[in-house]
């Protein structure tokens, strides 16, 4: 058997996803993996067959993602000729995390392409949802990155389709200790605005992770590090707490390890207004975003003894037995595509 694990190459979450199911995937088949976009901070230890321009955003430096930029550097037309060229025909079937080309292609010659994502979970009525709709944003998220079959994940299981976060093993064996620093990753921030704001919390000791710092810099009681999956998983693990944008897989980590957790969804970025509205049910603490005003906000959070420690099972290698035994019993052939959003249709090859 042979199949294509496709991968979104915005942010570090699919990335470290990645890590952690590609060795799953070795062990019951040959596989092709597949990166499309480049706003990722992490390598893949892994050999990539297909590294794809895609179609993603780019994150801005004041808590949003910067549209102009994202608008500048899409390319439609290469889009397109990235989902004719690309074989799918060649594969028994796609293991789709919310990556388009792949996703596409696969649509347009009816190969089965099974979805394994958070975006995926993001689809069920079951979930928490932001108090404020986005019809763009949900068209984007139902029509992104079309699928025969979703399988989704989430911080709890909402219903049967739901599966819990896919934790790392360095996670899972991180000593947890607590040397009373605050781990921050905040990526849709600079680092001048995040100096200005934590520089207002001098009793702290704040190690931030910034992906516009190349090597080590410190700024009073503000250290600045390159991204480093090591690295930040050490500092993580011996935190006092963690302030982090509202993705999926950091605060997931955070949750995991009984870190204390503040998270910041990104503006124009309607998953990560779902994650926080979960977040929020769950009694994590949610800003909506880091402006002097909520500096307040942030040491009455440093003062607070707050924390939730969620025991997430490893339950990856499950899921992916169960994926493999619906292509062997036939099911996955037989499942019908989804409609698709007729303003995000793409033209037919």
């Amino acid at each position: 058997m042979k199949i294509l694990y496709a991968i979104q190459g915005t942010g570090n979450g699919h990335i470290s996803r990645a890590r952690e199911i590609i060795p799953l995937l070795q062990k019951r088949c040959e596989i092709d993996i597949l990166i499309s976009g480049n706003q990722s901070d992490m390598e893949l230890p892994f050999e990539v067959k297909y590294r794809l321009h895609g179609l993603g955003f780019i994150f801005g430096k004041n808590g949003n993602v910067d549209i102009r930029e994202t608008y500048a550097k899409s390319n439609i037309r290469k889009l397109l000729t990235e989902i004719k060229e690309l074989p799918v025909k060649d594969y028994d079937f796609v293991l789709n995390d919310f990556e388009p080309v792949s996703a596409w292609a696969c649509y347009h010659h009816k190969v089965p392409c099974v979805a394994l994502s958070h975006q995926s979970s993001l689809r069920n009525n079951n979930i928490p949802k932001p108090s404020h709709k986005n019809v763009v944003g949900k068209i984007i998220l139902k029509g992104y990155a079309p699928a025969s079959l979703h399988i989704g994940l989430h911080f709890g299981r909402y219903s049967k389709d739901i599966y819990t976060p896919v934790i790392r093993r360095e996670v899972r064996e991180a000593e947890v200790t607590d040397k009373g620093h605050y781990t921050v990753y905040l990526p849709s921030y600079g680092n001048k605005k995040l100096i200005e704001i934590l520089s207002q919390i001098p009793d702290v000791q704040w190690h931030v992770f910034s992906k516009y710092n190349k090597k080590p810099q410190k700024v009073n009681h503000i250290k600045l590090n390159p991204v480093s999956n090591k690295a930040f998983i050490q500092s993580m693990a011996s935190s006092h707490g963690i302030l982090c944008g509202a993705g999926f897989e950091t605060p997931s980590e955070a949750l995991f390890l009984g870190k204390k957790l503040l998270v910041i969804p990104m503006r124009h970025q309607y998953e990560q207004q779902y994650n926080a509205a979960a977040l929020k049910a769950m009694g994590v603490p949610v800003l909506r975003n880091l402006k002097k005003g909520k500096t307040v906000k942030i040491k009455e959070w440093v003062l607070s003894d707050f924390k939730i420690e969620i025991n997430y099972p490893d339950i990856t290698e499950k899921i992916i037995s169960q994926i493999f035994k619906l292509y062997v019993d036939g099911t996955m052939q037989k499942m019908n595509w989804e409609r698709i959003p007729r303003k995000f249709k793409i033209p037919e090859l």
